[in-house]
C-alpha cells in the first residue's frame, strides 16, 4: 500500500501538520494553487512570557490577482536574520535551544538570500521532518501534468505516484468528490488529530496548534507525536 498526502505548504508549521506527513510514504506539496492571505501559508505562531505571536514572511505584492503560492515571494531581504533573532530572544534561554537552534538557524543562514516563498517552506518542512525521523518521498505537484479540476487534480496526482491510499485532513470532507477517488481505485484515509501531549509553555498556558518550533524549543524530550 502507498500513503499519499498532498497538502500546501505551511510556514514553520505546527506538530499535526508533521503528523501527517509521517503518515506518508509520498508527501506532495501542493504549491500550484492560489495562495491565500491572513493563512498559514507565509506566518505561524509562537509563543513569548507575554502571550502568543505572529511570525510572518513579508509578501511582496505581485501585481496579478490570484498568484499561485508556487509564484509568492518575500518582499523584506533580511527576512531570515530577522526572524532569527525573534526566535533567539523568544527562546534563547528555553530546554530545547540547545538541541535544536543551531539546526534551525542553518536553515535561516542557507536561505538568507531566498525570497520564493514554497522554497522557504519546503526547506523548513523537509529539513525538520528528516530530523523527526520522518522518511517520507517529497514532490510537488507542479512536477507533474494532469486536469485542472479540485478533485480531479488530486486524483490524478494520485495516480501519477502510484497511490493506493489518500491521507487528508478533516476540512477535505466539505469540497472532496469521494466518488472520484472510488471510481479510480483509491481509498481515502481521513486524518484524524489526537490530543497530543501537553507542555508548558513560556506564558504558563498550552495550546496545541503554535508551530512545531514552539513545541521543539520548549518541550525537547517530549514523545513529539504522543497523544493523551
Amino acid at each position: 500500500m502507498t500513503n499519499v498526502v498532498i497538502l500546501q505548504s505551511n510556514y514553520l508549521p505546527w506538530r499535526g501538520y508533521f503528523d501527517l506527513m509521517r503518515e506518508a510514504d509520498v508527501f506532495i506539496f501542493y504549491d500550484e494553487v492560489q495562495y491565500t492571505r491572513g493563512d498559514w501559508r507565509n506566518r505561524n505562531k509562537i509563543v513569548a512570557a507575554n502571550g502568543e505571536r505572529w511570525l510572518s514572511l513579508p509578501i511582496a505584492k505581485s501585481g496579478n490577482f490570484g498568484q499561485s503560492i508556487h509564484d509568492t515571494h518575500i518582499s523584506d531581504p533580511r527576512w531570515a536574520s530577522k526572524h532569527w533573532d525573534t526566535l533567539r530572544g523568544v527562546y534563547g534561554k528555553s530546554a530545547g535551544f540547545k538541541k535544536w537552534g543551531k539546526l534551525i538557524k542553518t536553515i535561516y543562514d542557507e536561505l538568507e538570500s531566498e525570497t520564493a516563498l514554497s522554497v522557504i517552506n519546503h526547506s523548513f518542512a523537509k529539513t525538520l521532518a528528516s530530523s523527526l525521523g520522518i522518511t517520507t518521498d517529497f514532490h510537488c505537484s507542479s512536477e507533474f501534468s494532469g486536469p485542472t479540476g479540485k478533485t480531479e487534480r488530486l486524483v490524478s496526482l494520485c495516480q501519477t505516484v502510484g497511490a493506493s491510499c489518500y491521507i487528508s485532513g478533516p476540512a477535505a470532507k466539505t469540497y472532496l468528490d469521494t466518488d472520484l477517488f472510488a471510481d479510480a481505485g483509491i481509498d481515502i484515509l481521513w486524518k484524524h488529530y489526537p490530543q497530543y501531549l501537553p507542555y508548558p509553555q513560556l506564558d504558563g498556558n498550552y495550546r496545541a496548534s503554535v508551530s512545531i518550533i514552539d513545541t521543539l524549543f520548549q518541550a525537547p524530550d517530549l514523545d513529539m507525536f504522543g497523544a493523551i
